[in-house]
């Protein structure tokens, strides 16, 4: 059948490998949105932008509705939101966000991860003061977009910070400002590429691309697992 033939099977064989690991992730993202603040996503700007992220990753809208359906039946207060926290090589801090309904599960496999990968657990708290919870938005400038006006008009949206890198711009504020930040983007007309509540380190380091590869193959063994939500680390 020839390369071409063996190109667009790997990159389907890749697509769905993608697929298979976002998806049940972005499930579990809005169904702990919805449980937290109910199953309006009008009434609830965390359910929404999970919403929008699962749209953004093109998740078929049938597995959105069922990730808020299960939200709202009996089996959602079995799923729980849980942080881990670790060092990885060369001193790389981790922390771990989780959804799950096993912890025990949960925890065995994050440890070993840690253990299997020049890393080790650490006990919860440690690394309470190396992070800050922040509300993080992200969307892409267009040509008609004056970017000195949307920061001052977000401002009382509880806008700390923007970055922009390109045509991609970022969004800071505090965590506690995520719904009111939300509303204030919306209300400009702004379609947002990617919006959560971030753990954001307060001192990033800096490192060898050699000691990068040993942190990232823990990284990599850690997102593979299916209640892992997402991993921070104070990699700058």
């Amino acid at each position: 059948m020839g390369r071409a033939f063996e190109y667009r099977r790997a990159a389907k064989e890749k697509r769905w490998d993608k697929m298979s690991k976002v998806f049940p992730r972005l499930a579990k993202s809005i169904t702990m949105a919805a449980k937290d603040g109910g199953g309006d996503p009008d009434m609830n700007p965390k359910l929404r932008a999970a919403i929008q992220n699962a749209k953004a990753e093109n998740m078929p809208k049938d597995n959105i509705e069922n990730a808020i359906k299960r939200a709202l039946g009996k089996d959602a207060d079995q799923i729980q939101e849980v942080h881990y926290e670790g060092k990885g090589p060369h001193g790389a801090l981790l922390l771990v966000e989780c959804a799950t309904d096993n912890n025990t599960r949960t925890v065995a496999n994050i440890k070993f991860y840690f253990n299997r990968n020049g890393g080790e657990s650490l006990n919860k708290g440690s690394l309470d003061f190396m992070f800050t919870r922040k509300s993080v938005i992200e969307f892409k400038k267009t040509d008609e977009m004056d970017l000195e006006e949307v920061e001052l008009e977000l401002i009382d949206g509880g806008l700390e910070d923007m970055e922009v890198e390109g045509d991609n711009v970022t969004l800071y504020a505090p965590f506690t400002s995520f719904g009111d930040l939300n509303k204030a983007v919306e209300k400009l007309g702004i379609d947002t590429t990617k919006a959560a509540v971030k753990y954001i380190p307060n001192s990033p380091v800096s490192f060898t691309e050699e000691q990068l590869e040993d942190i990232e193959r823990l990284i990599d063994k850690i997102e593979e697992d299916e209640d892992v939500q997402a991993v921070y680390t104070n990699i700058d």
